[in-house]
């Protein structure tokens, strides 16, 4: 895949997305290119869909919210093996490539992980799914902030509609953006911080000192849950 490719996919490094998600980038990186421990090898979660052929691990948008899915079901208590399962009988039956973060797998996936309990003879899984308040409420954070295209995600506000700030797969590659502005919030806060002042950064920028602000804030936020 070309870089020219690209537009309107996205790309992140697992590094990226760890910035964004707040999933380890050495956990994502399992996840999609698989690993092997005590003598087991472990597939991929799913095959990622760019790939630059450098022997590196990327991300588009859409990774990046089926990670995010992913995530939040591995917390709830399903093993990645079943997340695995899963993936494969969702893209049979709902037809999509990435089905957990999509709005079908909200209707149709407590049924898909039902089954595989089932055939698994599994009774923690059974008992984490039987009552459809516990899988909606996994699917509630998965797809909180996202807005869609048909039952696809379409782009993320990643701190509330509220803060203004958008994750667009169409823009800078994915990169956050403060939205009004369509700037990637890294480039107005490292002005805001090369300028010395949210006014003068505004002024350099052609931008609000609003504008400035969120995406220092933003970025800060960003830092400080790093920290």
């Amino acid at each position: 895949m070309s870089f020219e490719n690209l537009i309107g996919i996205g790309l992140y490094t697992p590094v990226e997305a760890q910035r964004l998600l707040g999933v380890s980038a050495s956990k994502i990186s399992r996840w999609l290119r698989g690993h092997a421990t005590n003598q087991k090898q472990y597939q991929p979660l799913w095959e990622p869909e760019v790939m630059l052929n450098d022997g590196a691990v990327y991300l588009s948008f859409r990774d990046l919210m089926e990670v995010r899915a992913a995530d939040q079901f591995i917390n709830a208590g399903v093993s990645p093996q079943t997340i695995r399962k899963a993936i494969i009988e969702a893209r049979q039956e709902l037809n999509l490539v990435h089905p957990l973060s999509s709005t079908r797998f909200r209707t149709d996936g407590r049924t898909i992980f039902l089954e595989i309990a089932e055939q698994e003879a599994d009774p923690k899984l059974f008992d984490l799914f039987k009552k459809q308040y516990a899988f909606s409420k996994i699917m509630e954070r998965s797809l909180k902030d996202v807005e869609f295209d048909g039952s696809v995600p379409d782009r993320w506000w990643i701190s509330s509609k509220r803060s203004g700030i958008l994750v667009d797969p169409e823009y800078s590659f994915g990169q956050p953006i403060e939205c009004e502005t369509a700037i990637p919030t890294t480039v107005l806060a490292n002005a805001a911080k090369a300028e010395g002042s949210v006014v003068k950064a505004a002024r350099a920028w052609n931008v609000t000192p609003r504008q400035i602000e969120r995406a220092v804030r933003f970025e800060s936020t960003l830092t400080q849950k790093a920290a």
